[in-house]
């Protein structure tokens, strides 16, 4: 509504009784100008903020957690390619990504109605706010998940395969997922799964695809026998922080989609989030502690992002104590799932991205399964109500959008690499590698002796 429509017609030029009611009507026009239009001011400044939030966890919070754990000669080449799918995952969406990925009819993928965001006007509304900032609020959780994909592949992918993998692996795997889970009438929400906030349409996905691109791509030179360690846990705990804050936009954010009770939701998507962070780093902590004599800077935050992925599908489903013994379970389970993957297995998922997304996305998209239920989950059925039917009747949902997701995402990831590898070849040459990314795609140094 224009606000020097208020009034308007009975108001004649040079008045001052009309000027002050032209005033008094502009004060009250936050809150009767979007009931008008359909839109509730608090709704929109909250969807805007956490928006904001969630853009803040990739640039700069990912970047810089990122940046910091590989080599100094590498640190450029990991912010150039964050910020880039940044860039590229903001125009896909807006093109064809928010259309395919959240309207239509179908079961498996929405539409092109919507396409370069076609028929969306300063007044069209989703629920209580502008679909302007809903489109926005989603385009920023498919900028996150590609990004998180660097860390499988750090210091050794081609720019251009990285550009080119991103864009496909977003149009090919996370939009048709990102439909199933958060869709009109996706098959997964239809069948009953559970997914707060991107447990399978984030962290699995992005969890699958970084093994399946470790692998693909193999090991980088000296792995596993030199060390290859962070050459700056300074700058890795700035990002560290930054995601941490960051992720109440994540979880809290998605409580949009419980109407009326969004604040309420909110709330308590916010508090659980912070405990299972809280948890997961302590635990992580402690296990280094109890092994190594010493607690270290990197454990303490591997074990928060651990806590903050796997509470991610639980968040608006479980309570306190729920969202503690998620958090601690993140924390042991996925440090020893790091563990195996490196130590045992030797395969180098550079920067943790499975045993942390793609571990701990998997615990929390089951634990949901029972924590909604006990522990103070909002889904808990009447004081002496039998708990065990509806629990296992959804844990059995829980584990088919699991695999159903870790399968299609795995497939068309290896498909996706190897065609691109066919095109421009994925991995630069070993004498490249040594050189280091900086230098050699980017002819750039992240630290220059003056």
């Amino acid at each position: 509504m224009n606000p020097t429509s208020v009034g308007a017609g009975s108001r004649k030029p040079g008045s001052t009784l009309a000027r002050i009611g032209l005033l008094a009507a502009a004060l009250l026009l936050p809150t009767s100008a979007f009931a008008a239009e359909g839109f509730d001011s608090g709704y929109t400044a909250w969807m805007l903020t956490a928006t904001a939030l969630v853009l803040f966890m990739t640039i700069p919070g990912l970047s810089l957690f990122y940046a910091g754990l590989v080599r100094s000669k590498n640190v450029l080449s990991v912010l150039m390619q964050c910020f880039a799918v940044t860039c590229m995952a903001s125009i896909i969406w807006i093109a064809v990504g928010y259309s395919l990925a959240l309207n239509g009819s179908g079961s498996y993928l929405g539409s092109l109605d919507y396409m370069f965001l076609d028929g969306i006007t300063r007044d069209s509304t989703f629920g209580k706010i502008p679909t302007s900032v809903w489109v926005m609020f989603q385009m920023t959780f498919a900028i996150i998940t590609p990004a998180l994909i660097v860390g499988g592949f750090a210091e050794r992918m081609k720019f251009s395969a990285m550009m080119i993998f991103s864009a496909v692996w977003l149009l090919l795997v996370y939009i048709p997922v990102c439909y199933w889970v958060w869709g009109e009438n996706g098959w997964l929400l239809e069948m009953g799964l559970i997914d707060f906030a991107g447990g399978t349409v984030v962290h699995i996905n992005a969890g699958v695809a970084a093994l399946v691109a470790a692998v693909y791509m193999g090991k980088r030179k000296g792995f596993p026998t030199s060390p290859m360690l962070p050459h700056n846990l300074t700058m890795t705990v700035t990002g560290a922080g930054m995601l941490w804050v960051g992720w109440f936009g994540f979880n809290a954010g998605s409580a949009i989609a419980s109407g009326d009770d969004l604040f309420r939701d909110a709330g308590s998507a916010m508090l659980v989030t912070h405990i299972s962070a809280a948890a997961g780093s302590l635990a992580w902590m402690a296990l280094e502690w109890m092994r190594y004599r010493k607690p270290s800077v990197l454990g303490i935050v591997t074990g928060m992002v651990a806590g903050l992925g796997t509470i991610t599908p639980a968040s608006g489903h479980v309570g306190p104590m729920g969202a503690l013994i998620i958090g601690l379970s993140a924390g042991v389970i996925c440090y020893f799932s790091t563990q195996l993957i490196k130590r045992k297995l030797h395969i180098d998922d550079s920067l943790d991205v499975f045993p942390v997304h793609g571990v701990g996305g998997v615990l929390g998209t089951m634990a949901v399964g029972v924590f909604a239920f006990t522990a103070g989950g909002i889904n808990q059925p009447a004081e002496g109500a039998d708990v065990v039917g509806p629990m296992m009747s959804q844990l059995g949902t829980q584990a088919i959008g699991v695999i159903a997701t870790a399968v299609w995402c795995g497939i068309l990831t290896w498909i996706i690499l190897k065609v691109v590898d066919l095109l421009v070849g994925v991995r630069v040459s070993e004498e490249e590698e040594t050189e280091g990314l900086d230098h050699v795609c980017h002819d750039e140094t992240g630290y220059n002796d003056i």
